[in-house]
This record gives C-alpha cells, sequence and structure tokens, in this order.
C-alpha cells in the first residue's frame, strides 16, 4: 500500500506569527512530503509494502527507517501546534506534569534546555513511561519514541528546516515560538489514552 500525506489540521499561515507560512510550506510540502515519497519508492516491491508505518519503524534500519520515522514525526509533530488561543493542559497531564517538574513553566524551560543541547539534527520529546511518568527524551535525526518502552505525548522537530526560515539559527526562539502555539488538548488527549 502507498502512503500519502496527511493534509494539516490547519491553513498553512495560521500559526503565524509563530511559524511562518513560509516555513510550513517548505516543511510540510518539501521536507514532510520527500519522506512520504521517497519511502513509498523505497517499499515498492519490497516485504514492506503491506506493512504499516509503525511496523516499518520497528523492523527496519537505513533510508527506509529514516524516511518512515521522519513521516511518523512529521505526523505527530503538525497536531502538536495550533491555531487556537487559550488551550491548557487537562487536569491529569497538568498533575503528571506538576509532579514530574513542579509546574507547566518548568516544563517548557526543561524542554527547551533539552532541545538545545540536541546537538545536530533531532527531536526532544516529552515522553510517558508505562506508570504515566513523564520524562523528556532527545533523539538524534530521525529515532522516536517508537523503538523505546515510552510513548510520546508530543515531539518538537529541531532540525534546521524546521526553523531557519523565520528565526535564523535562533534554535531557542523557535522553541518560544514552538510553546506559543502548543496544542495542550492534542497533547491532553495523547497523555490521557494510556492506560
Amino acid at each position: 500500500m502507498a502512503f500519502t500525506l496527511p493534509k494539516l489540521p490547519y491553513n498553512k499561515d495560521a500559526l503565524a506569527p509563530y511559524i511562518s507560512e513560509e516555513t510550513l510550506s517548505y516543511h510540510y510540502e518539501k521536507h514532510h512530503a520527500a519522506y512520504v515519497n521517497k519511502l513509498n519508492d523505497l517499499i515498492k516491491k519490497s516485504n514492506y509494502a503491506s506493512k504499516t508505518l509503525e511496523e516499518i519503524i520497528t523492523s527496519s534500519s537505513g533510508a527506509i527507517f529514516n524516511n518512515a520515522a521522519q513521516m511518523w514525526n512529521h505526523n505527530l509533530y503538525w497536531h502538536c501546534m495550533t491555531p487556537e488561543k487559550g488551550q491548557k493542559p487537562s487536569p491529569q497531564l497538568l498533575a503528571a506534569i506538576e509532579k514530574k517538574f513542579g509546574s507547566l513553566e518548568q516544563l517548557q524551560n526543561e524542554m527547551k534546555a533539552y532541545a538545545l543541547a540536541n546537538f545536530g539534527s533531532g527531536w526532544t520529546w516529552l515522553v510517558a513511561d508505562e506508570n504515566k511518568e513523564l520524562s523528556i527524551l532527545n533523539t538524534d535525526d530521525a529515532h522516536n519514541t517508537l523503538t523505546t518502552s515510552k510513548t510520546a505525548i508530543f515531539g518538537i522537530d529541531v532540525w534546521e528546516h524546521a526553523y531557519y526560515i523565520d528565526t535564523r539559527n535562533d534554535r531557542g526562539k523557535y522553541i518560544d515560538n514552538f510553546f506559543s502555539v502548543i496544542s495542550w488538548d492534542f497533547l491532553s488527549a495523547n497523555f490521557n489514552k494510556l492506560s
């Protein structure tokens, strides 16, 4: 089966001025689309052709893994942001955040510190373990939580293509911008569905 590029959950100008339409256009239409197209080329006529995206990620390596994982990462990433203002974490997620980090502000500070320390290209994740205890995880390149025992609540893309048009090499400003459009409704749903 061929994978398709999922539709964005908002218009490409909806996150401005925090994430510009130009950044979203390049990031989604060039980078994300390229991962989807490359993955389809790589898996056709292979034993991966009938597998789900998650099955491919957990059983492959090299270029197939990289493109499948980056497709999955971006599928999640777009939903981690929203143009809707005033969202707050669910009571359950907020309680877990306060238990682990002390406050919502401290979570954001620690996520930013991790993301700034994530050398080169990669992702910074807020993850939960089997007890719903939160922690922060950095991964390199395309790697994500599917190859770990953790579940992603959300991920911040720290590849330069996520922010270079808007903030040049200022990753910190991009991370602040990300938190200005964060979708607490989506993150809360991810957390609340954990058993």
